[in-house]
């Protein structure tokens, strides 16, 4: 290229630049042109005439010390791993938590005889003050309701807004989800039993403090000692890492069978993350297909 060409091509390279809104471009002057076309002219003279085509040409490797191949580097290791060398299921390392390996303490009681028991813990819940906070702001505790005899129990977090008022467990907006995820299970509400693990509304729907969940674990132990259900479904974080004394989260702790004394405990999401979320249902329905499918309960879907 000549000198007189590249004086010309550097001009329009300016001006093009300011064109497009390099504002801090200053407009080109003749000399300041005239001085950096030289200087061009002059690199490219003193290449070589041997020299290879840099504008085509691969851009240098590192010079890297010589020494044994390394079998663990990070860089030989592809940024996305195809499906075929990842994990088929990314809790396989996740083991099962055994709170009790025990069965629960005590003679099983007869179906009559557990909802006398049941009834009588529910008159002591009612006049419970262990928690100054939940018991001066509560209109009502939530006890829990269903079947005496249960297959599966439902273990939630606790009470909000309409649990509060009515006095009854998920009866709000997530409440009528988990009824339609139990009916996707082909049962009903009244055959399953449905508690918390506080039996009070926390203010402002908070998630209740360690202390509040100490003074309410007697009450849904003994809930469990005398419901003894085969199955345990936890509904968030809340209940499954008290029920579990875990502090996994729910997505390191679902897709697997957990043990507490002669109860199966499957994990999964709430209902109220799951209204928040609806891309994680279909992760819900498949931790209730598992218990489902141990259960021995066929779904034709």
């Amino acid at each position: 290229m000549e000198a007189e060409q590249i004086q010309e091509e550097v001009g329009a390279l300016a001006a093009h630049l300011q064109r497009i809104g390099i504002r801090w471009l200053p407009k080109p002057q003749p000399e300041s042109v005239a001085k950096l076309s030289a200087e061009i002219v002059g690199a490219v003279e003193e290449l070589p005439a041997s020299s290879p085509d840099l504008s085509s040409a691969p851009p240098a490797s590192p010079t890297v010390p010589a020494g044994p191949p390394s079998t663990t580097s990070r860089s030989e290791e592809p940024r996305n791993r195809p499906p075929s060398v990842r994990p088929a299921n990314r809790l396989a390392s996740v083991a099962s938590v055994e709170v009790s390996k025990e069965s629960y303490p005590g003679a099983s009681l007869s179906s009559d005889d557990r909802s006398s028991a049941l009834q009588q813990l529910q008159l002591e819940v009612a006049e419970c003050t262990r928690c100054e906070t939940l018991s001066s702001c509560r209109k009502t505790t939530v006890f829990g309701e269903g079947a005496s005899s249960p297959r599966f129990v439902f273990f939630g977090e606790g009470p909000g807004a309409d649990e509060d008022r009515t006095g009854r467990p998920f009866v709000g907006r997530a409440g009528q989800l988990l009824t339609k995820m139990i009916e996707a299970c082909t049962l009903k509400r009244e055959q399953v039993y449905i508690f918390n693990t506080v039996k009070c509304r926390p203010p402002g729907n908070r998630n209740p403090e360690p202390d509040e969940l100490a003074n309410c674990r007697p009450y849904y132990q003994s809930q469990f000692n005398i419901l003894r259900p085969e199955y345990i479904v936890c509904l968030g974080s809340v209940s499954a890492q008290e029920l579990l004394q875990s502090r996994l989260s729910v997505g390191r702790l679902r897709g697997t069978f957990h043990q507490y004394h002669d109860s199966k405990v499957l994990v999964t999401y709430h209902p109220a993350y799951l209204l928040r979320n609806p891309a994680a249902k279909k992760a819900a329905w498949q931790d209730l297909q598992l218990m489902l499918r141990d259960a021995g309960i066929d779904i034709k879907r």
